[in-house]
């Protein structure tokens, strides 16, 4: 038996339950994870809520993202042993555990330079980072960046990672003082969205023309100024609704408003094979190797504490990316 935090409804943190539960043998094509740390990400709360529908049955284990080691392997697996670090970004949930089961597609070996920690945190976050500014807009240097969410997790990775690229970013952030963290990791500009307006810093940095592209998880209430915040032709990369779905896009507004693109953007649909998994990691990985990103862990919960991160997560409160220890 190992401890885990399941839900048996749909709710606010009141439903997360630390339980025991049996974890048992690896079928075919699975491994057996003793989960050192687990990686914490607002996708979760949507899960909780029964705002995102990817779980198959309740009652469920939270979670999408852990390092561990490989303790068995099923029939049918190869290229991976007992005793193997790993890390997985999967699109199943199950990593609000000690321990679970997992298909081995799913996984990738750590490299020696990654820690535990880091890939915990890093995985869905920075894989989703690369996906964005690499392969669904693929920002080039001298070109402008809007981030929003900057000094979220994914935010953090964004703005180092499109700094290095030679990218100028301008970050939105909900306080003054993340303000100071982003400036820290990558951003040109920062602008706090609850006492300034994007828009016209995004016009202003941009001598009137517009930002390239907008890399947006906030949503509904961030989308108007956003696209009125991009050159013609600009991109409007949606990847999340932090503050609620988007309206119904208007074909005519975007383009009136510069025959704008608007692409809804999920990680699933930028892994579909094998390859694309571990071209994907292996490019994150290696950034961390270089030094062009560094993972910033700005608070750390134990499992039994999983419903506080996820009231702070959800109030704002948090920097970068945040993991339960074991």
């Amino acid at each position: 038996m190992v401890k885990a935090v399941r839900i048996h409804a749909f709710g606010d943190v009141d439903v997360l339950k630390l339980e025991e539960i049996e974890v048992g043998d690896p079928g075919p094509g699975q491994l057996r994870l003793r989960h050192t740390v687990i990686g914490f990400n607002f996708l979760d709360i949507a899960v909780r809520k029964g705002i995102y529908p990817v779980l198959p049955e309740l009652p469920s284990v939270l979670g999408t993202e852990a390092a561990g080691v490989v303790e068995a392997v099923g029939d049918g697996v190869s290229g991976l042993k007992e005793g193997d670090r790993v890390a997985y970004a999967a699109t199943m949930p199950g990593a609000y555990a000690e321990a679970r089961l997992i298909d081995a597609s799913q996984v990738v070996l750590l490299p020696d330079a990654v820690s535990d920690e880091v890939a915990a945190a890093s995985m869905l976050k920075g894989m989703t980072a690369e996906y964005l500014i690499h392969r669904c807009y693929p920002a080039q240097a001298g070109e402008t960046a809007l981030v929003h969410a900057a000094a979220g997790g994914v935010g953090l990775f964004l703005c180092q990672w499109l700094a290095a690229k030679g990218v100028s970013v301008i970050g939105t952030v909900g306080s003054d003082a993340k303000k100071d963290t982003i400036l820290a990791n990558g951003a040109a500009h920062a602008v706090n969205y609850k006492t300034e307006n994007f828009q016209e810093v995004a016009r202003a940095v941009t001598g009137g023309t517009g930002v390239d592209v907008v890399y947006d998880s906030v949503g509904k209430d961030h989308y108007q100024r956003s696209i009125d915040s991009l050159r013609p032709r600009g991109y409007m990369v949606n990847f999340g609704n932090s503050s609620g779905p988007l309206p119904p896009i208007d074909s005519v507004e975007l383009n009136v408003k510069g025959s704008l693109f608007f692409t809804k953007a999920s990680m699933r649909f930028y892994q579909l094979s094998r390859e694309e998994l571990e071209n994907s990691a292996a490019t994150l990985f290696g950034a961390i190797a270089s030094g062009d990103l560094t993972t910033v862990i700005g608070q750390r919960y134990k499992l039994e504490d999983v419903a506080t991160a996820h009231t702070d997560v959800a109030e704002g409160r948090t920097t970068g990316s945040t993991v339960i220890t074991i």
